[in-house]
C-alpha cells in the first residue's frame, strides 16, 4: 500500500488543482490573471462595495419607502407583537458601479457620482481604497460629469527597472505619431510613460545626485536621436554631462557667456518663426506645409540653478538676460516649435523671481527623490498637494522613479527605462548624421534651400 492508497481520491484531486493554479499564476501570470484572478476579484468588489464605500465615507442619507417596525407594542400577556409600517426612512446609499474591467495589472471600475460628490472626493480616500481591496495603489484617472473612474494596480509594476523602449525601429525608423513623443520608460499603471512635447511643450527634472535625472536624459537622448530635430545642449558643469552627446548636438554651450548668446538666437529664430506663420495666416508650425515646417527644437538645460547663480555684481547682467530669455521661450514657444527640458537638483525661489516666473509657465514636472521637502514643494507644490508625500517616500534604492504630473495636474508615479550613458553614446553617434546644423536650424523655414538630407520632411 502506497502513500496515494491512503490519502483519499478528492483531496488528491484538490491538491493536483492547487499546485497547477501556483504553477500557472507563477509562469503565466497574465493570463492567470485575467482569467482566474480577476473574476475572483471582480466578484469580491461587487459584494463588498457597499461596506467599504460606508467605511470610506463615500455614501449618502437618502429617504426611501419602507417596511419599518413599529416598537413597543406589547400585548397584556406579555407577547410581543411586531407590526410593520411602509413609511420613509433614511437609509445609506452608495455609489454604483459599473462592472470593473481589467488590465494588466489591475482593473479599472467607473462610479457614478452622488448628488454632491465631486472626483476630488474619491482622490482623497484613494489610500484607504487600497488597503480595502489590498492592493498596490488606487487612482483616479478619468472623471466627466457624474462619473469618476479608479484604476487600482495589483502590484508595482516600477519594482523591477527595465531598459527604455524608443519609438521607432532600430533601424532608425520613425512616424508621425512619434514626433516628439518619446517613451522614456513606464507608469505606474503599466503604461508607456511618454513625455509629450506636443501636448506639454516644456518639461522640469528635478531629483538629488543618484536619483535617476541623467538616466531620463540618457533615455530621451536614445529615443529623440532617431527623430528629425534638433537638440541644443545647456550645459554649465564644464559639459562634462552633454558633451558625449556631442555628435547628435546642433549646439552645446557650457560657459554662461556662450549661453546668453545662444538664447539670443533662439529668441530670434522664434522671432523669425513667428513672422512666418503669421506671413501664411497660421498659428503655429504645425500647421504650415511640411515643405515649408521648420525642425522643431528640444533645448536640454543641465543645472539650471548655474544660469541664475551669481558670484559679483557683473554677472548680474547675464543673470538676468538668461532668465528673460528663458521666460520668453518658455511663454511662446510651443507654437514655433521650441521646447525645454530643464533639469536641476535644486530648482525655486532661492535663485531669484525668474525662476518662480519661469516654473509657472512649465507644465510638466518630474520629480525624482529630493533631498529636502523644500524641493519638492517647488516643484510639485502648486499642482498637487497630495504628490508631494509620494515623491518624499521614493526610496533611494529605486533610482529613476519620479513622481509625474502632466497638463490636467494630476499626478502618478513612473519611472524611466536603465539606459546607460555609454548606450546613449552609442545612439548619438549612430544617428549622427541627422543632427541640423545650427545654420540649418535657423534657416529651416523660411524659405532658404537646403539639401535634402538635411531637411527631412516632418508630418504633423
Amino acid at each position: 500500500m502506497t502513500l496515494l492508497d491512503v490519502i483519499p481520491r478528492p483531496l488528491l484531486i484538490t491538491l493536483g488543482v492547487l499546485v497547477a493554479l501556483r504553477l500557472w499564476r507563477r509562469l503565466a501570470p497574465v493570463s492567470f490573471w485575467y482569467l482566474i484572478g480577476f473574476p475572483l476579484k471582480a466578484v469580491r468588489l461587487r459584494w463588498t462595495w457597499r461596506h467599504i464605500a460606508t467605511g470610506c465615507g463615500l455614501t449618502k442619507k437618502r429617504h426611501r419607502w419602507w417596511f419599518t417596525t413599529i416598537p413597543g407594542l406589547v400585548a397584556s400577556t406579555g407577547v410581543v407583537r411586531v407590526k410593520r409600517r411602509f413609511q420613509r426612512v433614511a437609509v445609506d446609499t452608495k455609489p454604483w458601479m459599473k462592472l470593473p474591467r481589467p488590465v494588466r495589472h489591475g482593473w479599472r471600475v467607473t462610479f457614478h457620482l452622488l448628488d454632491g460628490q465631486i472626483p476630488d472626493d474619491y482622490v482623497k480616500v484613494c489610500e484607504r481604497l487600497a488597503h480595502a481591496w489590498r492592493v498596490e495603489a488606487v487612482r483616479v484617472v478619468d472623471s466627466r460629469p457624474g462619473r469618476v473612474t479608479l484604476q487600482a494596480t495589483t502590484r508595482d509594476p516600477l519594482a523591477h527597472v527595465m531598459p527604455a523602449m524608443p519609438t521607432g525601429d532600430p533601424d532608425g525608423g520613425w512616424t508621425a505619431a512619434d514626433l516628439l513623443r518619446p517613451v522614456v520608460g513606464v507608469l505606474e499603471s503599466g503604461a508607456p510613460w511618454m513625455l509629450d512635447f506636443r501636448l506639454i511643450p516644456h518639461w522640469m527634472n528635478v531629483g538629488a545626485t543618484q536619483s535617476g535625472k541623467s538616466n531620463l536624459i540618457n533615455a530621451l537622448i536614445v529615443a529623440l536621436a532617431r527623430q528629425p530635430v534638433a537638440i541644443v545642449g545647456f550645459d554649465l558643469k564644464g559639459g562634462v554631462e552633454l558633451s558625449p552627446y556631442g555628435p547628435r548636438l546642433s549646439a552645446l554651450v557650457t560657459t554662461r557667456a556662450d549661453a546668453v548668446k545662444l538664447l539670443a538666437e533662439l529668441i530670434g529664430i522664434m522671432g523669425a518663426r513667428m513672422l512666418a506663420c503669421r506671413r501664411h495666416g497660421v498659428r503655429d508650425i504645425w500647421q504650415l506645409p511640411d515643405a515649408l515646417r521648420p525642425i522643431p527644437i528640444v533645448v536640454l538645460v543641465d543645472e539650471l540653478a548655474e544660469l541664475y547663480l551669481t558670484a559679483d555684481k557683473a554677472e548680474k547682467d547675464e543673470v538676468t538676460k538668461t532668465a528673460t530669455a528663458l521666460l520668453r521661450i518658455a511663454q511662446l514657444g510651443r507654437a514655433f516649435g521650441i521646447h525645454l527640458l530643464l533639469s536641476g537638483q535644486r530648482i525655486g525661489s532661492d535663485l531669484g523671481p525668474g525662476v518662480t516666473a519661469l516654473r509657472a509657465q512649465i507644465g510638466g514636472r518630474i520629480c525624482h527623490r529630493v533631498n529636502d521637502p523644500e524641493t519638492a514643494v517647488m516643484t510639485l507644490g502648486d499642482l498637487d498637494p497630495d504628490s508631494l508625500v509620494a515623491a518624499r517616500s521614493i526610496p533611494p534604492g529605486m533610482p529613476g522613479v519620479a513622481v509625474v504630473t502632466g497638463a490636467d495636474g494630476r499626478w502618478c508615479r513612473a519611472r524611466s527605462g536603465y539606459v546607460s550613458t555609454t548606450a546613449a553614446e552609442q545612439a548619438a553617434h549612430a544617428f549622427a548624421d541627422r543632427a541640423p546644423s545650427w545654420d540649418q536650424v535657423k534657416a529651416s523655414g523660411l524659405g532658404h534651400e537646403l539639401d535634402n538630407a538635411t531637411q527631412p520632411e516632418i508630418a504633423a
